[in-house]
């Protein structure tokens, strides 16, 4: 099943690599869904979170503060590369891992 490869770095560190079958961003111009074979795009990114999905569970929600996410269809995978300003996960206890910029 196709998937989609995620890369989110902030101009310290990359805060997240892995895979998703879903992902949704809000956009200056509104929010956007991305789903494996998603046609070639690139946004500009509000101050709000990226939120992960498997199938239709939430599985990480990354807050960035502004930024760009480009979209790279593949054959197998589809990329989606998010470059923020800034960017934090919450990590299960609540509190928040925070890469400034």
């Amino acid at each position: 099943m196709a998937r989609l490869s995620v890369s989110v770095v902030s101009p310290e560190r990359e805060v997240f690599s892995g895979e998703a079958d879903m992902v949704v961003a809000r956009g200056t111009a509104g929010m956007v869904g991305i789903m494996p074979g998603h046609a070639p795009m690139l946004i500009e990114l509000s101050n709000a979170p990226v939120r992960l999905f498997d199938g239709m569970t939430e599985r990480e929600s990354i807050q960035v503060d502004g930024g760009f996410l480009h979209v790279t269809p593949g054959e197998e995978v589809t990329r989606v590369d998010i470059l923020a300003e800034s960017a934090a996960t919450s990590t299960q206890d609540g509190s928040s891992d925070h890469a400034p910029a």
